[in-house]
């Protein structure tokens, strides 16, 4: 294989022709070439590219323009949606309110009316019970005098001998249970 060495050196004899764009002799020809070039580039570019160009620009801006109207168009719709819900969810918890007062004042009345109808209940059952009452104290009470007369006659006649008259026993034991 054969090798290959890279020099840095300058030939001792230096460079026989200058650099070919700085050559006097091929200037002149070189500048009407580049304003010949210039012109035709600069005629491709006003006429073609820029057109091109600055028709991706228009439609990227039209494309940009549809796409913020739409965005505009969303949120006023959104606003729209949101107020509805909002109105819609206001409405509802007043319903509820109402609703909830409604049937907290028909149940407060209907447990006034059982409160009522209960208490007309017990007031019922307890005029029976103290008729009730008095009758049987009344019937215990006639019950005690007899009873009592007949102790107390038992117990004077015990304590003296004697049986009492039963007119005396009677209002002894009549003063007696007044007190």
């Amino acid at each position: 294989m054969a090798k290959t060495h890279a020099h840095t050196e300058v030939p001792a004899e230096g460079h026989k022709e200058p650099f070919p764009p700085f050559r006097k002799d091929t200037f002149a020809s070189q500048l009407v070439w580049l304003a010949i070039f210039f012109v035709v580039l600069y005629v491709l570019m006003a006429k073609l590219a820029i057109p091109q160009i600055g028709g991706i620009f228009a439609a990227r801006q039209g494309r940009i323009d549809g796409d913020l109207e739409q965005a505009r168009r969303l949120k006023a719709e959104s606003d729209e949606t949101l107020a509805a819900y909002e109105k819609a969810l206001a409405e509802a918890r007043g319903r509820a309110q109402t609703i909830a007062a409604e049937t907290h004042t028909r149940l407060n009345k209907e447990a006034e009316e059982r409160r009522k109808q209960l208490e007309a209940a017990l007031n019922t059952e307890l005029a029976k019970a103290e008729t009730s009452i008095a009758a049987t104290k009344a019937s215990a009470m006639t019950n005690v005098r007899g009873i009592a007369i007949e102790a107390a006659g038992a117990i004077v006649e015990r304590l003296i001998g004697v049986t009492p008259a039963a007119k005396t026993v009677n209002t002894a034991v009549d003063a007696a249970l007044k007190r």
